[in-house]
């Protein structure tokens, strides 16, 4: 699976966050960080999260 693709799920998004696990459910429901339902399994794509970072650091670059 290539990095384009590969799918993250929640533990691994509040460890490269360094969040807990309601702020990442909290971005997903706010629609900051986009996601996926695969059965009842949450799953997060490796670019949107790079996407988000990027978003982040623009935004407060700019403040």
């Amino acid at each position: 699976m290539t990095a384009s693709t590969e799918l993250l799920t929640v533990p691994q998004v509040m460890a490269r966050l360094q969040l807990g696990r309601s702020a990442v459910y909290d971005l997903i429901r706010t629609r900051q960080l986009a996601s996926i339902t695969l059965g009842r399994a949450r799953r997060i794509p490796a670019h949107t999260l790079t996407d988000f970072i990027r978003t982040r650091l623009d935004q407060e670059a700019a403040a």
